[in-house]
């Protein structure tokens, strides 16, 4: 566990990416809420702050603890054994509170946690570092969630000020890295001392054949070309349930791509900017992302190929080119990439997998109201590994296990080729 002084730093510093992020954006723009899949600005600041007021302070009994009447029900996500909760579709329909008591709710929350700390740290500090990588979370979830509101904007206005920052992966022709199959161990280890969610234990055995995974990954040029040949249009390519998808959303294109005479563009959180070919594609469903490994000749690696391969040929830091204020990557150029011997930045897009999100052999739930965190959600998903532009820094590693449903295209998701 973190020491309490740099723990308490910590809490500071992510709690402030948070409010750092929140203040380009208006009253309305922290209310709007575009689809059920996504919530509010202003609800991710709230949740965030009811996590730490529910399970660290009243978990506690500290005498510190904020009353805000109502906030228990407003923002509980899913916890079903924390009492009632408002109903996920309607989090947009929440105009009161608005965000200035949202910021009220934040400050005094966080002044009683940090008394806490410095008074019983043994017995809150855990439950407070799970916390932090929760709201790290969140707020990877906050920039996917206000991108996807402000494109229902015909006039898709820029959300954060300045360009688009420009791709910096090596754009080589790709290759195959030969990975030596087997039997391997995945999952963090039990005496890993670097944090992990239950999700990601216990470490196991796992047999792999002799692979070969793509040193880059796919990219807009790449994905152009699937275009290009019809892919979206070739119904041999497609899993049942993908060609459903691919008729009934109308999909011909990643999430956020527009064509204006002959040419692409795509929405950012800058705004409108021409697709890049050289950068990795991005906001692809695993339906997508499955169909293109058809057609390219290749598969999707397993979760477990994915971190045998990582962790097999190792990882290395590049320098910071500048690090973003808000402790985010992708907002600003990126620094601290994870550059591995596979090619390219671990973190640049999140990568499907061909593997359904299960529970690990030996998989035990956190005790109690956490033990609702991950494991209730192993139906109907698949995992995605690596990290994203826009993940907080520092909140990735080679175990971390992402997962969405296999049509979700608003998160920054791409692909990786193994075969």
């Amino acid at each position: 566990m973190i020491e309490p002084t740099n723990l308490i730093q910590k809490f500071r510093r992510v709690r402030s990416h948070t409010e750092a992020v929140a203040s380009w954006l208006s009253e309305a723009d922290q209310t709007i809420q575009s689809m059920p899949d996504a919530s509010p600005t202003k609800w991710h600041r709230a949740h965030t702050t009811w996590f730490f007021d529910t399970f660290v302070l009243a978990g506690a009994h500290s005498k510190h603890r904020p009353d805000f009447d109502g906030f228990d029900i407003l923002f509980n996500s899913y916890y079903e054994s924390v009492g009632p909760m408002h109903p996920r579709g309607d989090r947009g329909l929440i105009t009161r509170p608005g965000a200035h008591d949202i910021t009220r709710y934040r400050e005094a929350t966080d002044g009683a946690v940090v008394e806490l700390l410095a008074e019983s740290y043994d017995a809150v500090g855990h439950i407070v570092e799970i916390g932090l990588h929760h709201e790290q979370q969140h707020l990877e979830l906050l920039l996917m969630d206000i991108k996807h509101a402000m494109f229902q904007n015909p006039l898709l206005p820029a959300i954060f000020p300045g360009d688009a920052p420009s791709s910096v992966i090596n754009i080589a022709r790709p290759s195959w890295t030969s990975i030596p199959g087997g039997v391997v161990t995945i999952g963090q280890r039990s005496d890993s001392e670097e944090f992990g969610f239950d999700n990601e234990r216990p470490d196991h055995r796992v047999f792999l054949d002799n692979f070969e995974i793509a040193d880059q990954l796919v990219t807009n040029r790449d994905w152009l070309g699937f275009m290009t040949d019809g892919g979206y249009a070739k119904h041999e390519l497609w899993l049942s349930a993908g060609w459903a998808a691919v008729n009934n959303h109308q999909w011909r294109a990643p999430l956020y791509w527009m064509e204006k005479d002959g040419t692409w563009w795509n929405y950012t959180h800058h705004g409108l900017a021409e697709v890049d070919p050289t950068a990795p594609v991005v906001h692809i469903s695993y339906f997508e992302a499955e169909a293109y490994a058809k057609w390219a000749g290749a598969r999707l690696p397993t979760e477990a190929e994915w971190e045998h391969a990582l962790t097999t040929v190792g990882t290395e830091s590049t320098p910071s080119a500048s690090d973003h204020p808000f402790g985010i990557t992708g907002l600003s150029p990126r620094g601290a990439s994870k550059i591995t011997p596979m090619g390219q930045a671990m973190d640049a897009v999140w990568q499907w997998t061909q593997s359904a999100y299960l529970p690990y052999p030996g998989f035990i739930p956190a005790d109690g109201a956490l033990g609702e965190y991950n494991g209730k959600f192993m139906s109907g998903q698949m995992v995605l590994r690596g990290g994203s532009s826009i993940t907080p820094v520092g909140h990735t590693r080679p175990t971390y296990r992402n997962f969405f449903p296999p049509d979700s295209q608003w998160l920054y998701s791409g692909l990786r080729l193994a075969r």
